[in-house]
């Protein structure tokens, strides 16, 4: 048995989407074994973790003073380098129950999706935070190389395809051929945080209402939309009147929401223009029978499909089960890592 063979036998290769808003960890012949939120409680006197993942996101905005609940990923990069590592050695720990004993014996190889706009220094905190968490190699991919394979792009054929990858804290916009990206991706830290930070102000300065992180994505998600669609819809929304410091309820329409969410979502659209006004004649061209492919979190955003499209006057599609884009497409890539230019 080779040396390469005998080290597949005694590690597993982990696939990470460590992403702003949620992680998701993909372990080679497991499939897609975690899908967690970004999120983790740590004591504040000590900063000793309490809870990760979806146990510490039901504590935002609940917790008391002594316990904080916090997201150390910001804009898609680390926010907080300890408790990052933290987040990490959870999220490997818990992966590894997945795969078979003698796989656990060497520390695994860490495929790690990361946003194509980060710089060197952003790009050795993650590579060193993911090996203090119990990596054994870590490869960094950009994002909307993982996200193109994932939905199941052509990215080794020599014809153009588009991608945009809306994720919570950034959006990257890529066209990729000959499983290469075509100039430089245009990553903007703009995403569904930024959805949900719209609506939050929107309803402090029209109604005095603060509201917490998981009402503003509630909100979202049953009522926000990037074109007029079902405007009529609406919702009671419970907070904190800012003025007499009081519980008080209001109700919002679908119509005001959208509104709300045009300043994040004019950025996203600009973004897609900005890329397809730098693409080769040729690969353009590929785009019009080809169009343009919607993944993450972002791309369920009712409308934007629609809206992206009158913009471009390029067909527009949303993969199938875009929140795992990313991460299925790290797994796909395990399989044959020398087939990307990694980071």
């Amino acid at each position: 048995m080779t040396s390469q063979r005998l080290s597949k036998f005694f590690s597993a290769d982990i696939g990470i989407d460590l992403g702003t808003a949620n992680s998701l960890v993909f372990v080679r012949d497991q499939g897609i074994v975690l899908a967690e939120p970004s999120v983790v409680a740590i004591r504040t006197s000590s900063r000793d973790v309490i809870a990760v993942g979806s146990e510490a996101k039901s504590m935002l905005g609940r917790t008391p003073g002594a316990i904080q609940a916090i997201r150390p990923m910001k804009d898609g990069v680390i926010a907080d380098f300890d408790v990052t590592e933290e987040m990490l050695r959870y999220f490997i720990q818990k992966a590894m129950r997945a795969v078979p004993w003698h796989q656990r014996l060497l520390h695994p190889t860490v495929l790690v999706a990361v946003p194509s706009g980060i710089t060197e220094v952003e790009n050795r905190a993650v590579k060193d935070s993911a090996k203090r968490a119990g990596a054994g190699d870590v490869v960094l991919v950009e994002e909307p190389m993982a996200a193109a394979v994932g939905v199941g792009l052509p990215v080794a054929e020599p014809v153009g395809s588009m991608v945009v990858d809306i994720g919570g804290g950034t959006t990257e916009v890529a066209v990729i051929s000959l499983s290469g990206i075509v100039g430089k991706a245009n990553s903007v830290r703009v995403g569904g945080d930024d959805l949900d930070d719209a609506i939050t102000q929107h309803l402090k300065r029209v109604y005095n209402l603060m509201i917490g992180e998981l009402a503003a994505e509630e909100i979202k998600i049953k009522l926000g939309s990037a074109y007029p669609l079902f405007d009529d819809r609406e919702m009671d929304v419970k907070g904190l009147d800012t003025q007499g410091r009081i519980p008080k309820t209001v109700r919002v329409t679908a119509g005001e929401i959208r509104a709300a969410l045009q300043d994040p979502v004019t950025t996203i659209i600009e973004t897609v223009r900005s890329t397809l006004e730098n693409c080769p004649p040729d690969l353009a061209a590929d785009l019009i029978d080809r169009g343009i492919m919607l993944a993450g979190g972002g791309a369920l955003l009712s409308g934007l499909d629609k809206l992206l499209s009158e913009e471009t006057d390029l067909p527009v599609f949303v993969a199938d089960d875009p929140l795992r884009a990313v991460a299925r497409g790290t797994g796909i890539m395990l399989q044959d890592i020398d087939m990307i230019n990694m980071k």
